[in-house]
């Protein structure tokens, strides 16, 4: 078997850095997580009266970043789980720890669904939120990654969230071989408003024997949903 990541890039995934084929190579078949250590050079989100309150409220589910920064302590962890669905999952939760206040957490677990031919990550504690991942390898071997597609699950609800709403996240994942560590560079922006956050910065990766160090409860969603 291969990683949902393999899967979802196909013969694009070998495009990749080695590096990078061995971070997105975790998953079930290969037994392995992935834990990276660094600091994040800059965090950041736009000023407005308007944004703050908003990221605060994504906050609470573990879905935006309220606050700003330099020299970030930072934490990505990638553990891959089978859900209560049956569907191989890999966690995305990002800690950052900034000075003078809580640690603040960027939750995300991610499936690969047949159904929709891609990777489908669902945002937050409670997976409210579903977005499709369009995953492609630049020629300098660096994982991109761009969200597309935006839906909200609660109960009975599962619509289409409006562009008014929607935040489209691009991501950049690239290995510095001179320095032995991965870089990364993260925008979320709103289709109407323009950028809401991101950050950039480095880390280093670990990689840890499933069996052995189990899943941490703690990277799990509180709430699993079945629609992709």
């Amino acid at each position: 078997m291969t990683s949902i990541f393999q899967r979802a890039m196909g013969d694009e995934f070998d495009r990749l850095h080695p590096a990078l084929q061995r971070r997105f190579s975790v998953g079930l078949s290969s037994g392995t997580a992935c834990v990276g250590r660094g600091v994040m050079d800059r965090v950041w989100h736009r000023a407005g009266g308007w944004v703050r309150p908003f990221l605060a409220l994504g906050a609470t589910r573990h879905i935006l970043l309220p606050r700003s920064g330099r020299d970030v302590p930072f934490v990505i962890e990638n553990f891959p789980y089978e859900d209560s669905f049956g569907r191989e999952t890999v966690t995305f939760a990002r800690t950052f720890t900034f000075p003078r206040a809580r640690p603040a957490r960027f939750d995300a677990t991610m499936i690969y669904s047949p159904e929709r031919g891609c990777i489908v990550d669902y945002l937050g504690t409670h997976q409210h939120l579903a977005t499709d991942l369009e995953l492609t390898a630049d020629q300098e071997g660096a994982l991109v990654i761009r969200s597309t597609a935006h839906r909200f699950r609660e109960g009975p609800v599962d619509v289409n969230v409006p562009d008014i709403f929607a935040a489209d996240a691009r991501v950049r994942e690239s290995y510095d071989q001179d320095m032995d560590h991965f870089r990364i560079e993260v925008e979320v922006v709103n289709r109407r408003f323009g950028p809401l956050f991101g950050y950039e910065g480095s880390f280093t990766a670990e990689y840890l024997d499933v069996a052995e160090h189990g899943v941490p409860s703690r990277l799990r969603p509180v709430r699993e949903q079945a629609r992709a």
